[in-house]
């Protein structure tokens, strides 16, 4: 019996150990103070533990010969997760985005955009590293349109979605606190970003339901359907994830953050609609995960629901985080939209988009890319099954 004495002892050291690790490493981010936990608590949105969205919400869906099944699909797909060369975009430089005059709306690549609404500038979900965990994690196969974070000009708000690291990137952060005015978020981002060195008055947490206004712009904390967290083995337990209503008394502009399709679309819709313009995740996909990551067709429909007008697909081109074709979402996306009679901003990367105008981008630019090129019928694309 000495060596189940010995495994246990190893098992037991090992956990401790990257539990501390965890707590010591400052890219895991922090923990919320006594006086947090006691608001976050009073929310409605939180239900014994921890925050929940109304409708049971699984993060994935096991089934008899999941992992089987997965490893079989990977293999007959042979999904080219990832460009064989760099995807074309559009250079940018601290001028070019200090002269923007119009309302515009920038793509870095997958949820990170820059947006400039009634003179204010905003980041949304800045995460200009090279991958998407501090120990490992998918590594950025796309590149940013600017040569250093010295080219984006001083900021008057950075708005965040929810905690997970290809949201809220450490070094992002750290880069740029000190050139930014405010850090808005949902409930439970005060802790990281603290830890981080931002001064606690410069930032905001919302509840779903709660708004401030920036200098003319009014953003409203809206819901989600998805989770959080940023430990590497526990999944769940963080703060709280949202979308964002951003508007002028002009332009309306709605950023889905990462959400699996729910009745909170058409609520919002209700609310808050018509939009001139969605950013709506359209990536990183799964029929085992679709609780909390919208498909294609999915991300259309939400459209549809939130009263959008034109619709800017976001969550994919930069990050590999599921096992389907880098490609696929814009690819199936295309093909919805086109059958409900959606108007598509397709942009390159670092390619400006007015709000609200009639010359958005169009070109299906990623099908010259040689990957794509050189796939008969965009081989690798997994049919969707029947959504809900």
């Amino acid at each position: 019996m000495m060596w189940l004495f010995v495994l246990i002892c190893v098992v037991v050291l090992l956990a401790v150990g990257l539990d501390l690790f965890e707590k010591v490493y400052p890219p895991f981010g922090g923990k919320p103070s006594p006086e947090d936990m006691k608001r976050y608590r009073k929310s409605p949105n939180y239900k014994g533990t921890k925050f929940q969205y109304p409708l049971e919400t699984k993060m994935f869906k096991p089934s008899p010969g999941t992992l089987i099944t997965a490893i079989r699909e990977y293999v007959q797909r042979k999904p080219q997760l990832k460009p064989e060369r760099a995807l074309p975009q559009v250079k940018l430089d601290r001028k070019t985005m200090e002269e923007f005059q119009e309302d515009t709306v920038v793509w870095f690549g997958h949820s990170s955009l820059f947006l400039q609404m009634g003179g204010v500038r905003l980041l949304v979900d800045p995460v200009f590293g090279d991958s998407t965990s501090p120990i490992g994690g998918s590594k950025r196969f796309s590149e940013l349109p600017f040569s250093n974070l010295d080219e984006l000009p001083p900021m008057d708000a950075i708005v965040l979605s929810h905690d997970h690291f290809d949201h809220l990137d450490y070094g992002t952060i750290r880069q740029l606190k000190d050139r930014v005015g405010r850090f808005i978020g949902p409930l439970g981002i005060r802790c990281h970003l603290e830890r981080w060195g931002v001064a606690p008055g410069q930032i905001e947490e919302c509840d779903w339901g709660e708004a401030l206004e920036l200098q003319g712009v009014r953003l409203a904390c809206v819901p989600a359907r998805h989770f959080s967290g940023r430990s590497l083995f526990k999944q769940g337990g963080g703060g709280l994830w949202c979308s964002w209503v951003i508007a002028t008394s002009e332009k309306r502009v709605y950023f889905s953050g990462d959400s699996g399709y729910g009745p909170h679309f058409k609520e919002i819709g209700e609310k808050f609609g018509p939009f001139d313009l969605t950013l709506m995740e359209c990536g990183q996909y799964d029929d085992r995960w679709w609780d909390i990551h919208m498909l294609p067709e999915q991300t259309a429909r939400a459209h549809l629901d939130v009263r959008g007008n034109v619709l800017l697909p976001i969550h994919w081109g930069t990050f590999a985080l599921a096992m389907h074709s880098w490609y696929d979402p814009v690819r199936r996306l295309t093909q919805e939209a086109k059958q409900r009679g959606i108007p598509l901003a397709l942009p390159k990367i670092g390619e400006p988009v007015r709000i609200g105008g009639f010359d958005y981008p169009t070109e299906a630019w990623w099908k010259t890319v040689d990957s794509v090129q050189n796939v008969p019928g965009f081989r690798g694309a997994r049919p969707s099954r029947t959504m809900k």
